[in-house]
């Protein structure tokens, strides 16, 4: 599985690469393929191999129930970083400082600033 890519697109390249090596009459059995795709997911996934190799049979486990759990856990991870991307962003807050003067006060300083300037 390459950097940055989802399960349908690696499952869509593994499928090519098997249909073209069953044409040159190279032919893989379900278990092995299942062991393949299992082998080749990156190490961000090895909690999901590891659940998936001590709760399935790998020899009878169909490729199409691995797809699906597979396609499962990478929705659940694209939704968690979702809800903690929002949680970041709701956590950001502006605060701004508040001064209060009087208008009396601020016509004076500029009255003062102008007679300065022109002294």
């Amino acid at each position: 599985m390459k950097e940055n890519e989802n399960i349908s697109r690696m499952f869509v390249r593994f499928t090519n690469i098997i249909n073209s090596l069953q044409s040159l009459n190279k032919c893989y059995t379900n278990s092995e393929m299942v062991r393949k795709i299992l082998r080749c997911l990156p190490k961000s996934w090895m909690h999901k191999v590891t659940a998936i190799e001590e709760a399935k049979d790998l020899n009878t486990l169909p490729l199409e129930e691995l797809f699906g759990s597979l396609m499962t856990y990478e929705m659940t991870i694209k939704n968690h970083e979702d809800d903690e991307e929002q949680d970041k962003k709701k956590k950001k807050v502006i605060a701004f400082k508040s001064s209060t003067t009087d208008s009396s006060e601020e016509d004076s300083d500029d009255e003062m600033a102008l007679i300065t300037r022109r002294f």
